[in-house]
């Protein structure tokens, strides 16, 4: 979550601003004559609608989430899926003593997602619930750095550091683990344009002391998958050659949740043996509202039994894997909710549209000119794209920023190394942005370009807004 600091001393000394006696109570009895302080908590309670009201005026300056195209979070669900977690919002996760049922839509859920992805005894895979993909990644690194220590007891702790193989391209959560499990994070750059991480450099970057290879499937830079199958037999070889048995976690917080309805022929998955582990983001293509998240082990030796806790002071005995403790139901009941109304054919229909919407926004962008494509969404929904080489009178910051007028949040950011010199555009389309949707973000986008033709050149920007989106 974003670090946040206390309010400053000229925050702490304003005073409350008088109120509009239609706005709330004027009644002095009723202390609503200046609005309740900002930083301080107030001194007395106020009426549940003024509270209300205070709360929902502020976040009216909030973005539009369905015109959102930086997010790969869900911003549309049924409304009977709305009523379902509204049921479900005061059942705490963890307590599955008390809301068996919930655990059993949990455990449902998990079967399912064995059962798609193709373990190879779906009884013997092993899962759980999270808070979302990056919760389950640091779970999956867990799993990598306590079996990577079984195997070598005699050397660790001691001369021996592990090792996690990625792409620069991985989402921070990824760095995070690294940093707060004291891993090694080797990193493969982006060459040319190799966007994300291939075969041959994640194979010469492991050593004996590699706990895994991580491989995304759906790159949040520009929505191309790494190739999983081609990754894990290059460390076949590595094995053959060099003995050292290194497993591959998929990173398919988008992907997981769209390849198997649309590309079904591709190998990525549990029938890849190296693949150890897997993880998807029920909020994203699992098209949930946030936060829901799922973390799969092909069977429960790729999960160390001793990571696994079992607690009996809310009743009952029910081991669990994860870093926090209590959070809602309401998203696990939605995932299921998801999985029944949908079935594989309604994935695949609500996908396919997705990718068609894409890829229709892809080839008129390229259309215009102005621009050079680097995706076309033909993998992930999801493509990114470069002012063309001629074009010198506007930048893709100026576009984001001009777009941001226009009520569109279209992310504008720099790639990581060695490919810093790049600065591109992304479109993520999700569930509920419609081809008509697209239409007008492209009527919007035509009548600034005509506008951002005439400039002399990029507006100058503090650097810190050149590189304020961050993954």
């Amino acid at each position: 979550m974003t670090l946040h600091k206390g309010a400053s001393p000229a925050d702490r000394k304003q005073t409350g601003h008088p109120v509009n006696p239609f706005y709330g109570e004027a009644d002095p009895v009723a202390g609503m004559e200046t609005a309740p302080p900002q930083h301080t908590l107030p001194d007395g309670p106020l009426a549940p609608h003024n509270a209300y009201q205070f709360v929902h005026d502020e976040l009216m300056l909030d973005g539009n989430s369905r015109l959102n195209l930086a997010t790969f979070v869900t911003t549309w669900m049924e409304p009977q899926a709305g009523v379902l977690m509204a049921e479900c919002r005061d059942k705490n996760m963890i307590d599955k003593d008390e809301y068996p049922r919930t655990a059993e839509l949990e455990k449902r859920c998990v079967a399912m997602l064995a059962d798609l992805w193709h373990a190879p005894d779906p009884s013997s895979a092993v899962g759980c619930s999270t808070t979302g993909s990056s919760e389950a990644c640091m779970l999956a690194g867990m799993a990598f750095k306590r079996r990577w220590m079984q195997r070598n007891q005699d050397r660790y702790p001691g001369s021996a550091r592990p090792t996690l193989v990625m792409g620069a391209n991985v989402q921070v959560c990824w760095e995070k683990f690294c940093n707060f499990w004291e891993v090694e994070a080797r990193t493969v750059p982006m060459e040319g344009d190799r966007f994300h991480l291939d075969a041959a450099s994640a194979a010469e970057l492991c050593d004996e002391n590699t706990i895994g290879v991580v491989a995304i499937l759906g790159s949040t830079f520009d929505g191309s998958y790494e190739p999983v199958a081609d990754i894990c037999a290059a460390l076949d070889e590595v094995q053959e050659k060099r003995g050292w048995d290194i497993p591959v976690h998929v990173d398919g917080a988008s992907g997981a949740m769209v390849a198997p309805f649309l590309d079904p022929e591709l190998m990525w998955d549990f029938r890849l043996p190296r693949v150890a582990s897997i993880n998807t983001s029920g909020h994203k293509y699992g098209l949930v509202y946030p936060g829901v998240g799922w973390a799969l082990w092909r069977d429960t030796e790729a999960l160390p039994e001793e990571l696994v806790f079992r607690v009996n002071y809310l009743g009952g005995d029910m081991p669990t894997f994860a870093l926090n403790f209590s959070r809602p139901g309401a998203q696990v009941a939605a995932q299921y909710y998801t999985f029944l109304r949908l079935g594989r054919a309604g994935f695949r229909a609500v996908q396919q549209a997705t990718r068609d919407v894409a890829g229709s926004m892809a080839e008129r962008i390229g259309a215009l000119g102005d621009f050079r494509l680097l995706t076309r969404g033909d993998q992930l929904p999801v493509f990114a794209f470069t002012t063309a080489d001629h074009v010198t009178a506007f930048d893709v910051f100026d576009v984001s920023r001009r777009m941001r007028e226009r009520g569109w949040l279209l992310p504008a950011y720099s790639f990581p190394p060695n490919r810093e010199d790049l600065s591109v555009l992304r479109v993520v389309c999700r569930n509920g942005f419609s081809m008509d949707l697209a239409d007008l973000f492209l009527a919007d986008l035509e009548q600034l370009l005509t506008e951002l033709r005439q400039q002399s050149g990029p507006m100058q920007r503090p650097e810190s807004v050149a590189t304020a989106f961050h993954h």
